[in-house]
């Protein structure tokens, strides 16, 4: 029986697996570097200011930054639809009142209408005797 072959005889085959085996390196480096997927340009660090912070620094503070402003935005507006709700329903109370006081004027008011009918009739009647 023969040994199968572990080298494939092609040309230049050596020199592509060696460039293949760079270029794998060189991702497999850039990976564990920038493990966000963004790619870290040399001159990056001239444009932080020599603070050594990098883009991915800047995105979770970013990202910090807005989900704070979020929470923020989330409070003010539960504060500003309490607050309507409180009003609507200190509104819906002197609603009330007012509808409560206006009901018992009409009912004082049917009173002192049949209070004058009877006091027109007695004057009318005490009026045709004399």
């Amino acid at each position: 029986m023969e040994k199968p072959s572990l080298e494939i005889n092609l040309p230049d085959t050596h020199e592509e697996g060696k460039l293949y085996v760079v270029d794998s390196l060189n991702n497999l480096n850039k990976l564990n570097v920038c493990p966000d997927g963004s790619q870290h340009a040399p001159d990056e660090e001239e444009n932080t200011g020599g603070t050594g912070e990098s883009t991915g620094g800047s995105n979770i503070r970013n990202q910090c930054l807005f989900f704070v402003t979020f929470i923020l935005t989330l409070i003010v507006s539960l504060a500003l639809v309490s607050f309507v709700i409180f009003l609507i329903i200190q509104t819906r109370n002197k609603m009330d009142q007012i509808s409560s006081r206006l009901i018992s004027e009409k009912k004082n008011i049917e009173e002192l209408k049949k209070i004058n009918n009877m006091i027109l009739k007695h004057l009318n009647q005490s009026g045709i005797k004399e």
